[in-house]
């Protein structure tokens, strides 16, 4: 979830115009300024008996400031809130805290797939030494294996109350998602709005694939949950109002105005105002645009609100001025550079992004809900038509192999990206997600004994 800005966009909003206009600054005519950003979250964990870290440390234990200062006395900028430390930056990149503690890089906007596994690489090994220096862990999986939801220390930042308060009050795993996920994702640029539509028509109809090679949440308190993906499951019935498919995207019409007459609809959660979070869950963004909000009678929302308000909605694919990939599991260190080099190959070379939108074609919006119905307990045994996953894993990945091959963005060693497909090539092949895999070994070498990824699966 995204953090306040540094730099906040105080014009006023007067008409949708401007909001419209705000995504068209996104549009990147020249496919040479396309940058590639990758977001990860992972649990962190006491290793003594791998119970999460609260915010303030107690008994001699270390809380998450104490993480946060520990990045920040290696040359991060700290940000605060209310006198709490809740990120830090560096670089274009930040470190911010999800609602129940769980850690995100946000990583900065860069040029190739090298980078960004760079990046995340050097992120996880100073993650590492904080983690020696601490006695703490961190874990990458889609939910938390262990710990009951009252278990989960909250985070003392001003719009997570007021969405914990909102929550129950529209789905049932809210919280869940909240307190216990952690996901990976990509986020790129599109050359035009046509360019725009037509990756998020195939964002969205292979978000359920994505979903099924990246599972790695079939653990739930201490045992087995019957998913491959329950972090995935959990958006099902987080908030309606807020997720889905989207079946207008596929629709004639659909474009930048057609997405701010959607996030309009969608209730607010909150408002900013002198760093402080006024509660305006249920409220319409559309009264705040004629000064009628009830939480703020007068006052006219700023660009700096409408980004906010952005923030807020939560389907698979998201536009801001730039698309965001929502669909995968967090997970192992290989995982965290194979999502951003999957769809950076279907959609940043041409005739790649061309032959995605030749395998959705003829896919129903019934078709792609029952994908995404079916991906988070079937995994790669999801079926589309008369084929399952598998087979369309081979199809896509040979897509996205080719799109990085042609964008020919080499390493300082001469290698291409297409190497960061390899674990996901292993899935294809074998049939076998990471969920798959963690449930072999519980049933197997494990004995039953969750704990176990603890020390296997942490990084």
């Amino acid at each position: 979830m995204s953090s306040p800005s540094a730099v906040s966009d105080a014009r006023i909003v007067e008409t949708k115009a401007q909001l419209v206009e705000y995504l068209e600054t996104g549009v990147r005519p020249n496919r040479a300024d396309w940058r590639i950003g990758s977001e990860h979250e992972k649990f962190v964990f006491h290793r003594s008996d791998n119970t999460p870290l609260a915010y303030e440390g107690k008994d001699g234990r270390p809380g998450i400031r104490d993480v946060l200062a520990a990045f920040v006395a290696r040359g991060w900028t700290a940000v605060e809130e209310n006198g709490n430390l809740i990120a830090c930056v560096q670089n274009g990149a930040s470190i911010t805290l999800e609602p129940g503690g769980q850690f995100e890089l946000s990583g900065a906007p860069l040029e190739t797939i090298h980078q960004t596994c760079d990046e995340t690489s050097l992120h996880l090994r100073l993650a590492k030494e904080i983690g020696e220096e601490l006695d703490i862990g961190f874990l990458g999986l889609g939910f938390h294996p262990t710990c009951r939801r009252d278990e989960i220390p909250v985070m003392p930042k001003g719009r997570y109350g007021i969405m914990r308060s909102y929550m129950p009050k529209k789905g049932n795993l809210g919280l869940d998602m909240m307190l216990r996920t952690c996901t990976v994702q990509v986020n790129l640029d599109f050359a035009s709005e046509a360019d725009m539509v037509e990756k998020f028509r195939i964002g969205l109809a292979l978000q359920p694939l994505a979903t099924a090679l990246f599972a790695n949440s079939p653990l739930k308190e201490g045992k087995a949950n019957g998913m491959k993906s329950f972090r995935s499951h959990v958006w099902t019935d987080t908030d309606p109002d807020r997720c889905g498919m989207l079946p207008f995207v596929f629709e004639d019409g659909m474009g930048f105005e057609r997405w701010v007459d959607h996030v309009l609809d969608v209730p607010m959660y909150f408002l900013r105002r002198d760093g402080k979070y006024i509660d305006a869950s249920g409220q319409s963004f559309r009264d705040l645009m004629k000064g009628k909000l009830p939480a703020a009678p007068g006052e006219l929302p700023t660009i700096e609100d409408w980004k906010d308000h952005m923030t807020t909605v939560f389907p698979e694919v998201r536009l801001k001025t730039y698309l965001e990939m929502r669909g995968a599991d967090g997970g192992s260190w290989s995982r965290l550079c194979a999502l951003p080099a999957f769809w950076t190959g279907l959609l940043y070379d041409a005739d790649a992004q061309a032959a995605a939108l030749d395998i959705i074609k003829d896919w129903s919006i019934e078709d792609m809900a029952r994908m995404r119905d079916d991906a988070p307990a079937q995994g790669l045994q999801t079926r589309i038509k008369d084929r399952d996953f598998t087979a369309l894993a081979r199809d896509v990945l040979a897509i996205a192999d080719t799109g990085l091959k042609n964008r020919n963005r080499l390493s300082t060693s001469g290698e291409t990206e297409q190497g960061f497909l390899a674990s996901l090539w292993d899935s294809a092949r074998t049939g076998m997600t990471p969920a798959d895999q963690i449930l072999a070994k519980l049933n197997g070498e494990w004995q039953g004994d969750v704990s176990r990824v603890f020390k296997e699966y942490g990084y």
